[in-house]
């Protein structure tokens, strides 16, 4: 039988253990969640789990990274399915405060994320995400739909408000009405960012 290249073993390795630790972190969250029972269901060692990750923090890291590519992935797919950029901007940015609803979101990137790691506009891929807001922003400031302003600045704007409101819904006791409140109030806000066309007299 033929050896699986290192790389190839190396992936699977990370693989295992992202899948049992996002498990634990997302069954019983990351203080309670025992590396040696997630090691040893991954079939791996301590030592894989330092050797990869550094510690239990990076894990959480990377962790935190596939739930976000994921999210990524799926709002991009809810953009596409708009009938015009607006709206699935609109529809992108609603869907991301609603997904603060999701119990492993909640667990993993909402509360013991910033809890661990610190302030979440910190992370690295918040960086991504600001640039993606603010090349949208451009466009429709280009095309005269939204109001000429500084893109990056109202990008910040968005993300800030957005990410806030699901760090929000997702400590507080009634999080389904703190998301309803938080939906309608971005509505607003992203509808007053459009530039009204003046009927002809």
């Amino acid at each position: 039988m033929a050896h699986k290249p290192r790389s190839e073993m190396i992936a699977q390795t990370r693989a295992k253990l992202i899948a049992a630790a996002r498990r634990a972190f997302g069954t019983v969250g990351y203080a309670e969640a025992s590396m040696d029972d997630f090691t040893a269901e991954a079939g791996l060692t301590r030592g894989a789990l330092y050797h990869h990750f550094g510690d239990k923090k990076g894990l959480l890291e990377a962790v935190i990274e596939q739930i976000d590519a994921e999210m990524s992935a799926r709002l991009s797919a809810i953009s596409k399915k708009a009938q015009t950029p607006w709206q699935g901007f609109v529809d992108e940015c609603i869907a991301y405060i609603e997904m603060a609803l999701e119990p492993e979101i909640q667990r993993i990137v909402l509360r013991d994320g910033p809890a661990v790691l610190g302030d979440p506009t910190t992370w690295p891929n918040q960086s991504a995400c600001i640039r993606s807001l603010t090349g949208s922003i451009q466009g429709f400031i280009d095309e005269g739909s939204v109001a000429a302003s500084d893109a990056e600045a109202t990008a910040r704007l968005l993300n800030g408000a957005m990410l806030n409101a699901s760090l929000w819904i997702a400590n507080t006791a009634e999080p389904e009405a703190a998301s309803r409140k938080a939906v309608q109030a971005f509505r607003e806000l992203l509808d007053g960012l459009r530039v009204r066309k003046r009927e002809p007299a």
